[in-house]
């Protein structure tokens, strides 16, 4: 029903039950419940989705008048809420922490530039020791599942990369155990992303309590070769003294779900779809030979592989096949919040009125799919980011050059920081499984992504797969 709307506002979607608003629809497939509405209402409407008014801009076109207007549509303060509510620590008060929200932002120029270089090499290297170690443990072939695999070589070359290495003799061990609850806390992520109370989610509490204490500064004083980036932070830290050692060790376990929560699912997508698509296999694996080949390089487990931002840049159909699985597997509800009443103006003189307070969404997973751009949208076509043989940048709809086509780490104020060493680190897992390893499917049936985390970045399989993998000849 649509009603209560000023002039200049968007038709509103409401649910018969008040609160709950369209929530419940919502949660099942935001992706379909979208599209219809954009059938019946079109590019420009808004939900009300629990206690929430949500105007959703369904046209590419416009999203650049969203993202520019940073200035009266605001990300970080709901950013914040949610993560100090997720992560348990306090909000972000400009009152009780001055300028923290801006110290630790700055610290993100240690993930770009010639600092990003140094830690993409610190990643490459503990890469390279992580496959050495599973290779010595396979001297034929030897079976895993996926999704776990992808998970603890990811995990602890991201962990040891950015907080150092655990010098006890299981360094290992401890590694995994970190991750194991990790796993655990982050099925609830979803649920907490909701406001719904942490009380209310079994063990995940205790989890996280468990998980926080790890990042105690005695625990993390005893880790060594640590990052610059997560040093930073800590230096940050200690000029706050209303932060307490929980508060700070909170921040330390945020900034380590940032940085694997997402290249998790992310890496067993490209994985996947490499594996399903032999073409696709052996294209990336040529192109990964040739490279090593030309700068003579040795490939094997017991061989220091290094690789320069140039070489990793130019690697054009690894960087595809990723492009294309994050295309098909990531869901990010690129959020923005007024901060006043006021009329966003779009173009072909279309205004939107919106109330301060309002939220504004993008969901670029209906870019990512939509046929008019990508053509067989649902099909995974591994150079589909390749155009006579270099990076293909150009995307059109309705015959116009779109400026946004590819959406994974969001957009403008929200896009995510660590997206160029997350991007290196999945380049980098592949390049040295592929250079290493002969890899196959070792069971055939379709993994589907879960939907249970629309709207909040990379989709998880629905089910794990087993796969091979023995030393190349």
């Amino acid at each position: 029903s649509v009603f209560n709307r000023k002039t200049g506002e968007p038709p509103l979607i409401n649910g018969w039950i008040p609160y709950l608003g369209k929530a419940l629809i919502f949660r099942k497939d935001a992706f379909k419940f979208l599209l219809d509405q954009q059938k019946k209402l079109g590019d420009i409407f808004t939900v009300h989705i629990a206690g929430r008014y949500i105007t959703f801009i369904m046209d590419p076109f416009q999203y650049v008048y969203v993202i520019r207007n940073s200035k009266q549509l605001e990300f970080h303060e709901f950013a914040n809420k949610m993560a100090s509510k997720t992560f348990d620590y306090p909000a972000l008060s400009k009152g009780k922490f001055p300028d923290l929200k801006e110290n630790l932002h700055r610290i993100y120029q240690y993930l770009q530039g010639k600092p990003l270089d140094i830690i993409s090499d610190h990643m490459m290297k503990n890469l390279q020791d992580i496959f050495e170690w599973k290779c010595s443990q396979a001297t034929d072939w030897e079976t895993e599942k996926m999704y776990k695999f992808c998970c603890s070589v990811m995990f602890e070359a991201s962990f040891v990369t950015l907080y150092g290495r655990v010098p006890a003799a299981d360094g290992h061990k401890v590694i995994s155990e970190i991750r194991d609850k990790f796993i655990k806390f982050d099925a609830s992520f979803p649920y907490l992303a909701a406001n719904i109370p942490i009380e209310l989610l079994g063990a995940t509490k205790k989890v996280r309590k468990e998980l926080i204490h790890h990042f105690l500064l005695q625990n993390m004083t005893k880790w060594l070769g640590g990052s610059k980036v997560v040093q930073a932070r800590q230096d940050i830290f200690e000029k706050y003294e209303l932060l307490g050692d929980y508060d700070k060790a909170a921040h330390h376990f945020a900034f380590l779900w940032a940085s694997v929560g997402n290249t998790i699912p992310a890496t067993f997508w490209a994985m996947y779809y490499l594996l399903r698509h032999p073409e696709a296999l052996a294209a990336v694996r040529d192109e990964i030979d040739h490279l090593l080949q030309s700068t003579g390089q040795k490939r094997g487990p017991t061989y220091n592989i290094h690789l320069t931002r140039e070489q990793l840049d130019n690697l054009v159909y690894l960087e595809s096949a990723l492009n294309e699985s994050l295309r098909m597997c990531s869901s990010s509800m690129n959020i923005r919040i007024s901060q006043e009443d006021f009329v966003l103006k779009l173009e072909g003189n279309q205004e939107v009125v919106l109330r301060k307070g309002d939220w504004i969404a993008l969901y670029p997973q209906i870019l990512h799919m939509d046929p008019e751009v990508y053509e067989d949208p649902k099909e995974y076509k591994f150079d589909r980011y390749i155009e006579n043989g270099k990076k293909k940048t150009t995307f059109y709809k309705a015959g116009r050059k779109l400026k946004y086509f590819l959406m994974p780490f969001g957009s403008g104020i929200s896009m995510c920081p660590g997206r160029f060493l997350a991007m290196n680190e999945m380049k980098m897992f592949l390049f040295i499984l592929l250079s290493h390893f002969d890899v196959e499917l070792a069971e055939n049936k379709a993994v589907r992504l879960d939907n249970s985390r629309m709207g909040l970045g990379i989709l998880l399989p629905d089910v794990d797969i087993a796969f091979r993998y023995k030393i190349r000849s």
